[in-house]
Formats: C-alpha cells, sequence, structure tokens
C-alpha cells in the first residue's frame, strides 16, 4: 500500500482543520473547473457545469461514484452542509460536465463547492480543496445603471474619458463591478487600470448580445473618497474603416456608450451602489483615431494625469449623455480574455531611407508595437505595421489591405501615430486596436533609435496550453510551431481567417483548424461563445452567413456547407474532444433547421451551391461533391444529437436523409468504371474517402486512383484548404501514412515543408505564398501530428478521452515521436521511439479512462511492458489481441512501457 501525506497548506489558510501526516486515500480529486474557468466570476447559465480530476498511482483507478457539496458560505462548505447543493452519492463515472443540480441561483450569489469521488473498490476518497463561482446579473432589472456616452456622434476621432468620484462611508468588505463598454473599454479605480485584460468585451453582434464582466475590485476601493474612469475605443461597434465587409454600416453601430454597476458591500451588512447616470463626467481621451483596420493614435500632449483618481478636478468636463441602450441582450463574457501575453524583442533594425527604421521581431503575429523614446512635445511618430518587405527594404502592406484602401486610397491601414508628450522618456502601445505583422517601420522620430526602442506585444484569447507535439524531423517540428503562431494569433475572441487584412470570423476557417486548436489549446470556451454568435446570425430562412459576426455581409456570398457546417462540426468537436454535450443540445433546433434548409436547396439530394475548394495548388474541385459531403455529414450530426436528447423520430429520420444522400452522392459522382469520384482530383477522391461515403467494395479502387494521382504528382499535394483537411487524413485511414508524411515533408512546391524552407514562421494562406501569411485554415496537419504520428486519438463513442485509442506511425525518416494533450480528465501523452530494433512505444492515460494501444506487428516475437511478456491479464491490462498487423491492448488509467520487436516496416492499418 502506497502512503502519501496531503499538502494542506492552502487549506490550512483557508481555515481547514486537518490532522498532519494522515494517510491519503488511493484516490485524491483536484482539478476543480466550473464552465471550463477556475473560480469564474460572472456566471450566468443557471446550471453551471462542474469537471474534477483524479489523481492515483493505481492502474486502473476509475471513479464510481461521487458527492458534490455547493455552499452559500465558506463555513456552511467547511462543515460539510451543501445548503444549495449535495447531491449525495451519484453512482457514476462521470467526472466532467456535471451539471449543478441545486437550488435555484440568484444574481451576485457566491457558491462554494467541493467534491469526493468513491474508486474502483467502492472506497471513498477526501473532498477536493474547495473552490467557487460567482453568478453574474441574471436579470435585467438586476442592472442599477443607465447607458451613458459622451455624445452620439459615430465620427469622432478622438475617444471618450468617463468618469465619477464618489464616497465610501465605512469599512467595505466586498466590491464588484459590472460593466459592458462598447465597443472596447478600460476600466480604472482610484488611478489604477482593473484586471490585466485588453480589447474586452468580446465581438459579438451587438443588437442580437453584447457581453459583460465581472471584476472583484475590493482591493482596489478605500474608506472615503474614491474614483473610477473608463475609456471607450470604437472598436467593432463604431467602425469607422470603409473595407469590403461593410462593418460601417453594421445594424448596430453606434458611437461608444458604457453601462456599469459598482456594487460595494460593507462590513457592518450595508450596501452601495455606484452607477453609470447623468452624474458622471467625461471629457477627450488623449486617443484620437481608433479603427480596427486603420490603427490607433494618440497625443501624450493631452494627458490629464490623475483623471482616474478621486482628487481630480473635473469641474470642466462636460456631463455625460444618458443615451439608448444597445438592441442586444447583456450576457455574461464567460470565455479566457484577450491579453498581451508576450513580449517580443526585435531580431534586427534596418534603415533603409534616412530617418526610415524598419523593425523585424523575427516572427509574425498579432498585436502592436511598444514605442519606447524620448523627444520634442508635438514630435509625431509613426509605425506601419506588415509582413513583407519591399524591395527597397521598407514595409510593404499592399497584400493585405487591397480591401480597405482599394476602396478609399486615403485611409490608412495597419498603422498608429504617437504624439510626443516631451515629459522626458515615454513608452507607449495602443490600446483598442491589433495588427498581423512581422515588420514596423517607423518614421518621424527624433534622434537615432536603436533595436531597444520598439518592443513587439504579442495579443490573443488567453487560452491555456493544452497539448506539445515533436519528433525527429526538424521540418515538421517548424510547421507545428508555425501553426501554433499562426491559431494564437487568429483567436481574438472570435477565431479568425488573419489578423490584418480581414480579422473575420470566417466559417470554413474555423471548423478547418478546430481539431488542432483543440489539441493544442485548452479553446472550447471561445468556441462556445463564438457557436452562439453564429446561433445570433441565423436569419428567419435558417441561413447562416460565411463571416461570423457580420454586419449583413455574407449571406448570398461566401457561405454554403463547407462553410456553415461549422455551426454543426465545432459543437460536435467539443463533443468528442471535451464530452461537452450542451455544445450540441443546446443548439440542436437552429441545426436541424440548418439542415432542413439544406434539403430544401437540394436537387435529388445534392447540392450544386457553395464555395468550392478554397485556394488549390492548381486543380479546382467543383463545389457539389465537397456541398454534398458535408450536407451529409451535417445529416449525421443531427441524427447524433438527436440520440442524445432522446428524440428517437428524429434520430431515424436524419439517418434515413443521411442514408439518401449518400446513395445520391454515389449515383451523381463516383463512376464505377474507373473507380473514381467527380474530376478525378485530390479533394474529390479524399473528400469521398474522409467523409466516410466510399462502399466498401469500392474503397480499395478509390484508394488506387488516390495514389495514382499523388504519383502524377510527384507525391505532392494538390488540393485547397478543405482537400487539405481530407487528404492526410484520409490517406492514413487507408493505411497509407507512409504517402501522407511524404506530402508533409515535401521540400518543393507546393507543402508545408516549402513554405518552412521559405522563411515561413507562420502558415500562409496560398501554397504558392500570395496574400496573407498568417492564415490557421492549412492548420488542420497539427491535428494530423497527434492522430496519427504520435498517435493520440480522441473516440467518439466515449466523448472527452474517456476512452483513448493509441495508434502511432513509423514512416519516412522518422525515429521518434511525442505528444501530450492535457484532456479533461487528465494528461495523456506517448512517446515512442526505434532502439536497437525494438519499438519502444510509453504511454500515459489520467485515472477514471481507459484507452486502447495498437502496437506494430512487423516481426516475430510477443510484446512487452515494462520489460515483462504482455501474455493476457497483467496489471493495468484487460485484454490482448491481434488485428492484421497490430497487437491490440485494452487498458486502465496509469503509465505503460510497451516494447516490441521492429524490422522496419510499419504495418497497414
Amino acid at each position: 500500500m502506497r502512503t502519501t501525506f496531503l499538502f494542506i497548506a492552502a487549506i490550512a489558510a483557508c481555515g481547514w482543520q486537518i490532522r498532519a501526516a494522515t494517510p491519503a486515500p488511493e484516490v485524491t480529486v483536484d482539478g476543480l473547473r466550473c464552465e471550463y474557468l477556475v473560480n469564474p466570476r460572472g456566471l450566468d447559465t443557471p446550471q453551471p457545469r462542474l469537471s474534477w480530476r483524479l489523481q492515483s498511482l493505481e492502474r486502473g483507478e476509475k471513479e464510481t461514484g461521487f458527492q458534490v457539496l455547493v455552499a452559500s458560505t465558506w463555513e456552511n462548505l467547511r462543515a460539510n452542509r451543501g445548503d444549495l447543493w449535495d447531491s449525495g452519492r451519484v453512482d457514476s463515472d462521470q467526472s466532467i460536465q456535471v451539471e449543478y443540480g441545486g437550488k435555484a441561483l440568484r444574481s451576485r450569489q457566491t457558491c462554494f463547492w467541493k467534491v469526493r469521488v468513491w474508486d474502483k473498490e467502492g472506497k471513498i476518497s477526501l473532498y477536493s480543496d474547495p473552490s467557487f463561482w460567482e453568478m453574474g446579473l441574471l436579470r435585467p432589472e438586476d442592472w442599477h445603471g443607465r447607458w451613458i456616452a459622451r455624445d452620439t456622434d459615430t465620427n469622432a476621432v478622438s475617444a471618450p474619458l468617463l468618469r465619477r468620484a464618489f464616497n465610501l462611508e465605512g469599512k467595505v468588505a466586498q466590491a464588484r463591478l459590472y460593466i459592458c463598454g462598447l465597443g472596447y473599454y478600460e476600466v480604472h479605480v482610484n488611478g489604477e487600470k482593473v484586471g490585466d485584460h485588453i480589447l474586452d468585451p468580446g465581438f459579438t453582434r451587438y443588437d442580437k448580445r453584447a457581453l459583460y464582466l465581472t471584476y472583484d475590485v475590493t482591493e482596489a476601493l478605500r474608506q472615503g473618497s474614491n474614483a473610477v474612469g473608463v475609456i471607450l475605443g470604437n472598436g467593432w461597434f463604431n467602425v469607422q474603416t470603409r473595407a469590403y465587409w461593410n462593418f460601417d454600416n453594421a445594424p448596430w453601430r453606434s458611437a461608444p456608450k458604457l453601462l456599469m454597476e459598482l456594487r460595494v458591500e460593507f462590513a457592518d451588512g450595508r450596501s452601495a451602489i455606484v452607477p453609470t447616470d447623468g452624474r458622471w463626467k467625461t471629457s477627450d481621451a488623449p486617443i484620437g483615431l481608433n479603427n480596427i483596420y486603420s490603427g490607433e493614435s494618440y497625443d501624450a500632449r493631452k494627458e490629464q494625469p490623475g483623471w482616474d483618481t478621486a482628487a481630480f478636478d473635473d469641474s470642466r468636463w462636460a456631463p455625460a449623455q444618458v443615451v439608448a441602450a444597445p438592441l442586444g441582450r447583456l450576457v455574461a463574457q464567460t470565455m479566457p480574455p484577450i491579453k498581451l501575453e508576450r513580449r517580443i524583442a526585435p531580431v534586427a533594425m534596418s534603415e533603409p531611407k534616412p530617418g526610415v527604421y524598419v523593425y523585424d521581431f523575427g516572427q509574425n503575429f498579432a498585436g502592436f508595437a511598444q514605442l519606447t523614446m524620448a523627444g520634442p512635445a508635438g514630435t509625431r511618430v509613426t509605425m506601419k505595421y506588415g509582413e513583407r518587405l519591399a524591395g527597397d527594404g521598407t514595409v510593404e502592406q499592399k497584400a493585405i489591405s487591397k480591401y480597405i484602401v482599394d476602396l478609399d486610397p486615403a485611409q490608412e491601414f495597419q498603422t498608429d501615430h504617437y504624439i510626443l508628450g516631451g515629459q522626458g522618456m515615454e513608452s507607449w502601445h495602443a490600446r483598442f486596436v491589433y495588427h498581423g505583422f512581422q515588420y514596423a517601420e517607423v518614421t518621424g522620430a527624433p534622434g537615432t533609435l536603436t533595436l531597444g526602442s520598439l518592443t513587439g506585444c504579442f495579443v490573443h484569447s488567453a487560452v491555456p496550453e493544452a497539448g506539445e507535439f515533436e519528433c525527429s524531423n526538424p521540418l515538421l517540428n517548424q510547421v507545428w510551431a508555425a501553426g501554433r503562431w499562426s491559431y494564437l494569433s487568429n483567436l481574438e475572441g472570435v477565431p479568425t481567417d488573419c489578423p490584418h487584412r480581414e480579422k473575420n470570423g470566417w466559417t470554413g476557417d474555423a471548423h478547418l483548424a478546430a481539431e488542432q486548436g483543440l489539441f493544442n489549446y485548452d479553446a472550447a470556451a471561445v468556441y462556445e461563445k463564438w457557436i452562439a454568435d453564429i446561433a445570433d446570425e441565423q436569419n428567419q430562412n435558417s441561413e447562416v452567413p460565411g463571416i461570423i459576426p457580420t454586419s449583413g455581409w455574407g449571406y448570398k456570398w461566401g457561405n454554403g456547407p463547407a462553410w456553415d457546417s461549422a455551426f454543426l462540426l465545432i459543437p460536435f468537436y467539443l463533443y468528442e474532444y471535451g464530452g461537452d454535450v450542451r455544445a450540441l443540445t443546446s443548439h440542436y433546433q437552429a441545426m436541424r433547421e440548418y439542415v432542413d434548409l439544406l434539403a430544401r436547396k437540394s436537387r435529388d439530394n445534392t447540392i450544386d451551391w457553395g464555395r468550392n475548394d478554397w485556394a488549390p495548388a492548381k486543380t479546382d474541385t467543383p463545389a457539389d461533391i465537397t456541398s454534398t459531403a458535408y450536407y451529409y455529414q451535417d445529416a449525421l450530426i443531427v441524427a447524433k444529437t438527436a440520440a442524445l436528447l432522446g428524440y428517437s423520430e428524429d434520430v431515424q429520420k436524419y439517418q434515413t436523409v443521411a442514408a439518401g444522400i449518400r446513395n445520391a452522392f454515389n449515383q451523381k459522382f463516383f463512376h464505377p468504371e474507373t473507380g473514381s469520384y467527380g474530376n478525378g482530383s485530390q479533394t474529390s477522391l479524399s473528400c469521398a474517402l474522409y467523409q466516410g461515403l466510399v462502399e466498401p467494395r469500392h474503397r480499395e479502387s478509390v484508394m488506387s486512383n488516390l495514389v495514382l494521382n499523388l504519383a502524377q504528382n510527384q507525391n505532392h499535394i494538390d488540393t485547397g484548404i478543405l482537400g487539405a483537411k481530407y487528404l492526410l487524413n484520409a490517406l492514413t485511414e487507408n493505411g497509407r501514412t507512409d504517402l501522407a508524411y511524404e506530402i508533409a515533408t515535401q521540400p518543393t512546391q507546393p507543402g508545408w515543408g516549402w513554405w518552412m524552407l521559405n522563411g515561413a514562421n507562420t502558415l500562409w494562406e496560398q501554397w504558392d505564398g500570395s496574400d496573407s501569411h498568417d492564415h490557421i485554415v492549412f492548420g488542420d496537419i497539427l491535428a494530423w501530428f497527434y492522430k496519427a504520428l504520435a498517435g493520440i486519438n480522441p473516440d467518439a463513442q466515449a466523448p472527452g478521452f474517456k476512452h483513448t485509442v493509441f495508434q502511432p506511425h513509423v514512416v519516412g525518416d522518422l525515429t521518434w515521436a511525442k505528444a501530450s494533450h492535457e484532456s479533461p480528465y487528465g494528461p495523456v501523452n506517448c512517446a515512442w521511439s526505434i532502439v536497437q530494433g525494438r519499438f519502444n512505444y510509453q504511454v500515459t492515460i489520467p485515472p477514471n479512462t481507459t484507452a486502447t494501444v495498437y502496437l506494430p506487428r512487423t516481426a516475430p516475437g510477443e510484446p512487452e511492458e515494462s520489460g515483462h511478456p504482455v501474455t493476457g491479464w497483467m496489471d493495468g491490462i484487460a485484454g490482448v489481441a491481434t488485428q492484421d498487423q497490430w497487437t491490440v491492448l485494452d487498458i486502465g488509467s496509469g503509465t505503460y512501457s510497451f516494447s516490441v520487436p521492429w524490422a522496419g516496416k510499419q504495418p497497414k492499418n
């Protein structure tokens, strides 16, 4: 029996009484989450979902029951009184996405909770360390403030400042600040910025939904005089730049406005509310132009020191105007905020022309630059951002500015201006915009600049890392790193296509990149928010636009099943990778209506409209093949969701719809005399295979045609963005991972390897390197690294990595590969290597889960685990079987070190 000792310092600090050196049980509980977040504030879902993790050194450990206590006070929780919810023992192995089942929750309520579990032998664990969540403002009448603004002029150049001074009589016990500032805001209390977020709140369709945030400002307040101040930016709420997507004519467009409520609880039981109303004062901020596409300007001479403190004299400030509220309902923002995640030092500086300084940050990314310098007051310094350099060494923007500057050549694009205040050394960066760039060009600076005069600031949604991959091929490691930079640069509260030219939430780009995003990052909460954005955009005809959110653009162009299916595919990925049932079921009706729309628009169960395989290397594929295939997948997802909800009639209906689509697809596109589909392109063939549309008896002939097509292209990819996802996966699923690997590592054009060898450090939009150099749309290869090369695969039959399938592939020149993924249940890890004629594979799966491991059988000899023959049942191994050229092991949780003889030939699946 193993004995460990509890780590009690954190609990003791909360007043928990535990005997020192108490022997710990086999299982402990930690990793408590509520709605994917740790101790979240401001939730507005009536039944928050709770998750926890088990820790155990025992192989095959699992949960057989749990008990959740939720209390209204710390004291009740300490005393094991779940006055809000005591679940009692629930006989279940569910430890993720457990819905709160207690008393109805009220606005501002804090809920303290903990959990204990029963292990596989029925022994009970200690309770977990305590955690909490806090409710937001659940009803419109809970808001006491009114919407205010400086004015209603949507063309105003300067950003507004808003402030109010107030007195607090008594000791502050607790204070919460609830705020929605549109388009963006920065809030200060007593001279200090609150929190470390930027670009809050998240971008939504503001006439349908606007997000508010909750802050704990207890420590920022004091007895006596206080002040709160807010700076507002235009953001997407008041786009002043003309661009192709018509956000300057958005139906929600309005001048920046603010709704805020500061609620203070005193130690003696009294409370006070400081709301936004006509008592607030307003003035112009030093921030001038701040447009999401154009950039931001700042005049340091206009600063008003102390404007956000109680001592400031605001007698010359004008009263704020009480204005109309936006039409959208207020909803809590419950996704990780956007943050300035890291600072990047430039790697080089040049002066291609006198007074023109160009900084190379050595990495393409999203954000802005921080300028540090001294000079005379009134000196105007300009920073222009881009991905490329022109022939003369200056920054070139043509490839990324065309949809803005072409509409109006007078408009600036990705350009910030700073006017010095003349008060010694000054440092500044933009607040309410972000750019996509590797290079920044600085002009107008006084004196001579140095490499340290500019620092890059990487800005993105602050999603935790959830995965790592590495292998013996350095080129693939470069692709993996480049994909991660592109993914984060395109996660700014919505999943975007590029961080410079568009910043649009293209639906096709989002679903094509979602699996690799979920392998690499804990991004589920961002996706849940964005799926709600799609629901907001679905119109009365059940149509979905190509970009989300939209001003109205994209319902008639840029959409279609290959793009719109993000509305169904991403919720299904959240279910598959995270066990998130609600992501599917909460949108079931809307998803069903979308499939019904496709049925109405289909002809003989096929779809001949929508976007085709965008950005192919050379061969176009008609949209009817890919659109019909997504129609098929959408019908299957609706049928599966209906099964989760228990709607048996709908299950039958949409399974029948899917079967009809499959038959029609083969009747229209399959050529039995040649064994090919459509025009025989790589996308046509791999689409049919990947989407499960090929009848089993024809699979071999279809694969033969795909292999022949690849040979005719010297084993180079010839697809667009849709086919790039299908191709590698279809080859792997049909026993030709060797070909997929060769495609992935091609050093010549077209291919990911060619990008890397030509200086790419992010993924590009086009195979030839034209257009954007920071897109994520070809990024599914990163998911293929995890699934095919390292061998980590989720199982949709046991979602959330409740069951993991490990099936590594040793191909090409690879000698080792390793990967890790933070699943909802805990870390899922694997690493393989070829050493002295043996294939070694180490896997780790967390407690309360199981796995199936495929070990290649390339030479005589039985598999071993930690040096012992695997000849039947042994510790943690529930079953051993052979399947074709694989040894298949069913295992429980734990860490295992397997080894088999290796003859140097990878078996087919």
